[in-house]
């Protein structure tokens, strides 16, 4: 599979290793607005290099894109190398606004090929030993979830695309939150409730926010709070489920956020508390795994995890906490 490559920064400096790495992959060409980044990354990988978009997506010999550019270019990529008969894989979020990602996920059904939202969070070790363990029944019923989610930001980081409310659809819990929001959608199932409240505690990036405070809830009960933050100051990651007969905790990411840990515990009244501790150690091999998914997915002809509807959706649970925090009542979905 020949894969085109758009955006050179951060998340392309992810991506690309994964791609050029997996057996029957070839990075073909990277993309970027300003040739000196493209340049950087296609010589780590020989690959060809050039400046803008729009003739990677419109190249016959390519047979997959990966978009790692801001959100209010995502749409307009995307759609055009999907009806140009490409397989897409986008970062999240899945775009900047509702009617964005609606057609995205439109393009990529009526041109019949697959549309992947960058969910790598579902492809962490503990995190898919989390999910393996709920299926199983060891917690018994699913009750609630609960996650902490935030970083420390940088210097100057109100002045970044990811302050920029032009660019981007929502703040902290948009750019990191819905991480944690697809997490618990797919621990929990479809929320139908959603309250929250939103402040700005430091950045200066009104109207965008630097604090999200969520509650989702599904039809039958099951709720999830998550908090997502840019003035954490101390990188953090913890995600918590519980259920009927126990609980598990996944905590760290890897690097900045500690070793990733998987926690699991019972409900045992009358014996000693008891936890069993998997701690997940080396290099983050999430984006190796999520490539993995996307190439298989379209090898064997199915939706893959984390597909551009779970983008969609995420992205629908998100603004409506926006609502919510700006009508100062539950929203319904």
């Amino acid at each position: 599979m020949r894969v085109g490559l758009i955006g050179a920064k951060l998340q392309g400096l992810r991506r690309a290793p994964a791609i050029q790495n997996f057996p029957g992959t070839e990075l073909v060409i990277v993309s970027a607005a300003h040739k000196e980044s493209a340049q950087a990354l296609a010589d780590k990988f020989g690959c060809e290099v050039t400046v803008g978009w729009e003739g990677v997506v419109k190249r016959s010999d390519l047979d997959a894109v990966v978009i790692c550019t801001p959100p209010h270019l995502h749409a307009q990529i995307s759609i055009a190398a999907m009806e140009s008969g490409k397989h897409v894989l986008c970062e999240k979020p899945l775009a900047r606004t509702l009617q964005e990602a609606e057609a995205m996920v439109r393009a990529a059904e009526s041109n019949r090929v697959k549309l992947k939202c960058g969910f790598n969070h579902r492809y962490h070790p503990a995190i898919k030993k989390a999910r393996e363990l709920l299926g199983q029944g060891r917690i018994g019923k699913p009750s609630f979830i609960r996650c902490r989610y935030g970083i420390g930001g940088r210097p100057g980081y109100e002045k970044e695309w990811r302050a920029n409310h032009e660019m981007v659809g929502g703040g902290q819990l948009m750019e990191q939150g819905i991480h944690a929001v697809d997490l618990s959608r797919w621990f929990l199932g479809e929320f139908r409730e959603v309250a929250a409240f939103l402040a700005n505690y430091f950045w200066n990036t009104e109207p965008l926010e630097d604090n999200g405070f969520v509650l989702l809830r599904t039809e039958d009960g099951k709720i999830a709070s998550i908090h997502s933050s840019l003035t954490q100051w101390k990188n953090l990651f913890s995600f918590e489920v519980f259920g009927s007969d126990g609980y598990i905790t996944v905590e760290g990411l890897g690097g900045s956020y500690g070793t990733e840990r998987l926690i699991f515990g019972g409900r045992e009244f009358m014996k000693p508390f008891a936890e069993e501790v998997v701690e997940f150690r080396g290099e983050d091999r999430s984006w190796f795994e999520e490539w993995k998914e996307f190439v298989t997915c379209i090898e064997e002809d199915r939706g893959p995890s984390g597909s551009g509807y779970d983008g969609l959706v995420a992205m629908r649970l998100v603004n409506a906490a926006y609502e919510s925090a700006r009508k100062r009542c539950f929203v319904t979905l």
